[in-house]
């Protein structure tokens, strides 16, 4: 029975060169009913719709990350405006803020940020928002330039409860990867709060793979593990999660045809 969706996976990685098919069918066979592969720039974003058009539970989103936006020329976002027209496109991303690695300037990722926010809204794309370390300035940017009306989820959820709570005020939904499985996690607080209504999954794969598997590459059929944490934290069957979840998705992602 498909139960899930894992809505951020990065299926273009090398280490799926050899055996990305068999990955996919054997999330198939754990009950994924879709896969977003996300790019990170116009390289990956290509690679993404690449793949999407190959497996047809897959589906891509474009964007330039926040590490990667750094003297990217017009040009390039250009071109991730026509990948963004692509049938298989479901939203833009991956985009946001990234202050801890720090490879671009913030004005710099602001900008892009924006513009890319700017295009989904054009294109009535959802984002796939990375933000680490960089809560008020997220907060800021979703609000003043009305980021939560074009749509998107906080991708691999981070931050405080007040960070949070100011998050849940939008429309955004949150997703929440592997590592709320980890073991002096502290983000079951934080699951504690999303209204099920407002919740995504995701793998984040071939990163953060979820306990019992953690030190092996993560990949979509691993989605069961964080769900059943989830859906232990949330005090329901991981059946009705999966259903909730799912449901969310194709409530977000509105090109999802699932």
């Amino acid at each position: 029975m498909e139960l899930y969706v894992d809505t951020h996976a990065h299926l273009d990685y090398d280490l799926f060169d050899e055996d990305r098919e068999i990955v996919i069918q054997r999330a198939i066979q754990n009950g994924v009913a879709a896969i977003i592969t996300i790019g990170v720039d116009l390289e990956s974003s290509r690679k993404a719709v690449d793949i999407a058009e190959k497996y047809a539970m897959v589906f891509a989103a474009v964007g330039i990350h926040p590490t990667e936006c750094a003297d990217v020329p017009d040009s390039e976002f250009d071109k991730i405006e026509e990948l963004a027209q692509h049938e298989k496109v479901v939203a833009i991303g991956e985009v946001g803020l990234d202050y801890y690695h720090m490879r671009a300037p913030k004005e710099v990722q602001k900008n892009a940020f924006v513009y890319q926010a700017h295009l989904a809204q054009k294109l009535g794309l959802p984002l796939i928002i990375h933000n680490r370390d960089s809560h008020d300035d997220m907060y800021e940017l979703i609000v003043d330039k009305n980021i939560s009306e074009v749509g998107g989820v906080m991708h691999s959820f981070s931050g405080t409860i007040e960070f949070l709570e100011k998050i849940l005020l939008t429309d955004l939904y949150i997703s929440f990867t592997g590592n709320v499985t980890f073991k002096n996690s502290k983000l079951g607080e934080l699951v504690e709060r999303v209204p099920l209504e407002r919740l995504l999954l995701e793998t984040d794969s071939p990163f953060l793979t979820p306990v019992p598997l953690r030190g092996k590459r993560n990949e979509p059929a691993f989605i069961i593990y964080t769900a059943q944490h989830i859906a232990g934290i949330k005090q329901i069957p991981v059946e009705e999660l999966g259903k909730i979840t799912t449901e969310n998705a194709k409530r977000l992602f509105k090109k999802l045809d699932i």
